[in-house]
């Protein structure tokens, strides 16, 4: 197997995944849910606290390019160890140079990575689900709340926005099969992101996610995988550019899939605000 620069054994690991026989996959799955038990139980502990053979570790070790199961531990044990917690002020050139320049054309360039295929496909899902579910931490809270937004504008009365009006467990226990879930998130991937997409899952919702890579921990498993550019550019911190013109597209394809229901539900909500006098009317704006 060939390994990514900079790529975590459990990065590895969920990466490979698709292609390994069933029982490894079984045993990839034990091993990336329970990493420090991994690291710091011995092989037959762990083969029999997920009901599997040792020797299906050993394999497992070695399908992922290691001499076995003691070569995998060590590399988990080395990739738990404690670093330096700058993942934003790391990013930082000794020398940035014209920062504006420098992020606006990088941001440019990832608009023109972006697929728009992923997109289409992740809409159609969001357009047959009957409750849509978005969420997004810290960072990327702002990107989930936007979208929210243009959702409600359209699904009124569907599109809920995770830890929007209360305790965030609340809302995941909410969850239910046929929901959609779209989940927007980046390296450092926050511990929030990572278990609202398990408990997705385990609820049987339809798993929507906007992340920066497919190795990322939130988006093993997912239904549709929405990729954007967060790394590459001068700024001290990814941006988030990518994500959002993403989740505006991914908002307006479910709207225009809603036909003459969804038209008549957003001109009801602009009726809606009219009458609330939400907006400043044009001949009453500064000049």
């Amino acid at each position: 197997m060939c390994f990514m620069v900079d790529e975590t054994p459990i990065a590895a690991l969920r990466r490979a995944l698709p292609g390994l026989p069933p029982r490894l996959q079984e045993a990839a799955r034990f091993v990336a849910g329970n990493d420090f038990d991994a690291a710091t139980r011995s092989m037959r502990e762990l083969a029999a606290a997920a009901g599997a053979n040792p020797a299906t570790f050993t394999r497992l070790a070695q399908a992922l390019g290691y001499s076995g199961w003691e070569a995998l531990r060590d590399a988990l044990i080395e990739a738990r160890r404690p670093g330096p917690e700058t993942p934003f002020s790391g990013r930082v050139a000794a020398e940035a140079g014209d920062i504006p320049v420098g992020m606006l054309a990088a941001d440019a360039g990832r608009l023109r990575g972006l697929d728009p295929a992923p997109v289409a496909a992740a809409a159609r899902a969001l357009h047959v689900a009957p409750r849509l579910w978005v969420a997004g931490f810290r960072s990327c809270r702002g990107v989930a709340q936007v979208l929210h937004y243009q959702l409600r504008l359209f699904r009124p009365a569907d599109a809920r926005l995770v830890g929007g009006a209360g305790p965030e467990d609340l809302d995941l226990g909410a969850l239910a099969a046929g929901d959609a879930l779209v989940l927007i998130g980046f390296a450092p991937y926050s511990r929030q992101s990572v278990l609202t997409a398990r408990t997705a899952r385990a609820a049987g919702c339809t798993l929507i996610v906007l992340a920066d890579t497919p190795a990322a921990p939130v988006a093993e498993g997912a239904d549709h995988l929405l990729l954007f550019e967060a790394a590459a550019g001068p700024g001290f911190f990814p941006s988030l550019t990518g994500a959002l013109a993403l989740a505006q597209a991914l908002a307006a394809a479910a709207f225009g899939l809603g036909g003459e229901a969804a038209l008549a539900r957003l001109r009801q909500t602009e009726s809606r605000l009219a009458a609330l006098s939400e907006y400043v009317p044009d001949r009453e704006s500064p000049r």
